[in-house]
């Protein structure tokens, strides 16, 4: 049990670390935004290129972020039926309903490599007026998959554990944590 603790400790880490990062892109995304209000309104020069840096940005946030709400449980959920069952009974129902979203991810990072793939073969750009090259953007994809696919099967992991009662639902919280408390 102590491997698959520390496999579900790494992976929470991992993507943990990795959302740290990569929530610092939103006060890039922020100067950017304020640089071409200040530049268009007060010089009336706006430029051709920060609007659509910020979407590039964006969309690395977006993508690569998936794993760090997963590990901290910020996706959205229907509570309704849910958060009145059992804490056993809850993980159950997550283990049957985490093929749904094996199969979304399983096809994200299936399709998302080859499209990446095709990208980087490539060296494709945006073709704007900017045409900055967008294969690196379109790398995150696969990469953002296998981290959201990697702390799905953490939290399966986890589920499986809590039905089956060899983990306390009350260490939950605290597996990714326990890192974190040694430093």
């Amino acid at each position: 049990m102590s491997a698959v603790r520390a496999f579900i400790n790494g992976i929470t880490w991992l993507n943990d670390h990795v959302g740290r990062w990569v929530s610092y892109l939103v006060f890039a995304m922020f100067a950017f935004l304020i640089l071409e209000v200040f530049l268009r309104y007060l010089f009336g020069a706006p430029t051709v290129w920060t609007n659509e840096l910020t979407q590039m940005l964006f969309g690395v946030y977006g993508v690569l972020a998936g794993g760090y709400v997963m590990a901290h449980r910020g996706h959205v959920n229907v509570d309704l039926i849910h958060s009145a069952l059992p804490v056993r009974v809850r993980a159950g129902l997550d283990v049957i309903t985490s093929a749904v979203f094996f199969i979304f991810v399983g096809a994200l990072l299936y399709f998302g490599s080859s499209m990446a793939l095709e990208s980087i073969e490539s060296l494709e750009t945006s073709y704007s007026a900017w045409n900055p090259p967008i294969w690196p953007i379109k790398a995150c994809i696969p990469l953002g998959a296998l981290l959201l696919l990697l702390q799905g099967l953490a939290k399966l992991l986890q589920d499986l554990g809590v039905a089956f009662n060899l983990i306390d639902p009350a260490e939950i919280k605290n597996l990714g944590d326990e890192e974190e408390d040694h430093l």
